[in-house]
């Protein structure tokens, strides 16, 4: 892949290209042609340059899944500054750490609510705006508006080179501080077309997108890599996933394929169980990442809507794709497997930095032009990532003999029982294999005996009725005795992040908490 290429440049050809196709739908409501929405974005970064933003310049947006949020974002780009999403149920300290961190110049937020940014932005004497696009489809409206002219002509001169920062986030926060990511054009157009490749994207293609946008996986997979293909992108009326409409809207707009997280598809599978939709889109592909997909509910989503379920890894860092399970007429998937590396390199290595040979776990590493070039401003953990010329995701995993790539768990995530290096990904797939079981997490907690002890939370499926003694029963059929879990937990919800996905630290503090009740309430009541 040539290392000149830029986000920017390749919508700006899709936009040329596919210029009176369907670009970003909201249901319901309006639709803007692929040329439209280029047009819009290149008039919103007239304003931005008229309002002072410049190269390098960080401007923090903080939106609900909306076409306002999209010119914006794409209009930062292309002002050469460095776009970075926040989740709008921040709290006011949250917002404070994230603008702090990103030394962000610029706040843009909707005309009404989220004030917690507001406040924050306040605190910290960051210039705030709102930004609007009357009726969907004409031109944005930022207030207060800029003091000095706009002008089209001063965004026509601009040339995005591919070393420029364009997205800034953060790592999700598996240790204590969230490490900042900072993305480059080049970066992103390589991931953007590593998934177009890889999934054969076009401009007869149409998704929904049910993932929030200020994060990688929903920018990325769902919005960025369809638009440079010519695709079309709806987004759900209400700014958010609804499971009640979702495949109302995957109809309306003649959907082929989404990408969600586990969570979602366990969601959608549960809803279509209980309540099937007359009739369903034919799918030319599911898409899962994010988090491990249990082989149970692979086969269940196949079986219910369809279509080849393609699990694949990713992260921040990568600006998102890494590896993937190949469309059925490429090679197929294998169940259990998050498939085969996209548009870089990727190894298994030991603690020395040997490569190990097929079968034989080590730590994921990659390296390639996706790859972030270091976290801002921390150059321990910057250290610790980038040794013998590769990137460490931190993930234990092993390649087959057909080359896909197995995961194993976080490093940090691995239960020592004992001695016993245990899988928490393994048990999660066996306890999704009981039929009465909706949801599952297992988990390490601390233990007097072993050092560490596996315990688990189950959500059991609608109807169902199943109890500890029934769960620990299943598993000691189904796994070694020193894998079976100690306790289990039954109940209602699971503790999530805002993009859906389970973080074992997180649940295993939840329930710890909750160890000396009789009943475990519902997260969040």
């Amino acid at each position: 892949m040539a290392n000149n290429i830029t986000l920017t440049g390749l919508l700006k050809k899709a936009a040329a290209e596919f210029s009176d196709r369907r670009a970003i739908l909201v249901s319901g409501k309006f639709h803007l042609t692929h040329a439209r929405l280029q047009e819009i974005v290149d008039h919103a970064a007239s304003l931005l340059l008229a309002s002072g933003v410049g190269h390098g310049d960080v401007v923090a947006l903080t939106f609900p899944n909306t076409i306002e949020y999209i010119v914006m974002f794409l209009a930062v780009i292309r002002c050469r500054a460095v776009a970075a999403p926040l989740n709008s149920a921040y709290t006011a300290e949250e917002f404070e750490f994230y603008l702090s961190d990103s030394e962000s110049k610029l706040l843009i937020t909707p005309p009404k609510g989220i004030e917690a940014a507001r406040a924050a932005a306040s605190k910290l004497n960051i210039t705030h705006v709102t930004a609007t696009l009357p009726g969907g489809d004409g031109l944005i409206a930022l207030s207060p508006s800029p003091n000095n002219e706009s002008s089209l002509d001063a965004v026509a001169e601009l040339t995005n080179d591919p070393s420029d920062v364009s997205l800034f986030l953060h790592t999700s926060g598996t240790t204590s501080r969230p490490k900042g990511v900072p993305l480059t054009q080049l970066n992103l157009a390589s991931s953007v077309q590593n998934i177009k490749s890889i999934y054969k994207l076009s401009e007869s293609d149409s998704t929904v997108v049910v993932l929030p946008l200020f994060h990688v996986h929903g920018m990325i997979a769902g919005l960025l890599s369809s638009l440079i293909a010519g695709s079309a992108v709806t987004l759900p009326a209400a700014g958010r996933f609804s499971a009640s409409t979702f495949w109302s809207d995957m109809i309306a707009c003649n959907a082929t394929w989404y990408t969600a997280v586990p969570t979602i598809h366990q969601i959608i599978l549960d809803r279509h169980l209980n309540k099937p939709e007359p009739t369903y889109p034919k799918l030319r592909f599911i898409r899962s990442c994010s988090a491990s997909l249990a082989p149970t509910i692979m086969g269940r989503l196949e079986e219910s809507f369809g279509a080849p379920v393609l699990e694949a890894y990713a992260m921040t860092e990568a600006a998102h794709l890494m590896a993937s399970n190949p469309l059925p007429e490429d090679g197929g998937h294998k169940p259990g497997s998050v498939g085969k590396p996209v548009g870089q390199e990727m190894a298994i290595l030991d603690l020395n930095g040997s490569a190990q040979l097929p079968g034989f776990s080590g730590e994921v590493c990659i390296r390639g032009p996706n790859v972030t070039k270091g976290y801002k401003n921390n150059p321990e953990a910057n250290k610790a990532a980038f040794q013998f010329g590769w990137f460490h995701t931190g993930d234990v995993g092993y390649f087959d003999e057909d080359g896909y790539l197995h995961l194993v768990g976080r490093i940090k995530e691995l239960i020592n029982r004992g001695g016993e290096k245990i899988s928490p990904i393994e048990v999660d797939a066996v306890l999704l294999s009981h039929p009465d079981l909706a949801q599952a997490v297992a988990f390490g907690v601390p233990d007097d005996k072993y050092g560490e002890e596996i315990n688990c939370a189950v959500i059991p499926r609608e109807g169902s009725e199943v109890d500890e003694d029934g769960v620990l029963r299943f598993c000691k059929k189904n796994l070694a005795a020193f894998k079976v879990p100690k306790k289990v937990f039954i109940t209602d919800s699971l503790p999530k992040t805002a993009t859906g996905k389970i973080q074992r630290r997180i649940v295993a503090e939840h329930f710890l908490a909750q160890i000396s009740t009789a009943k475990v309430p519902k997260f969040g009541a």
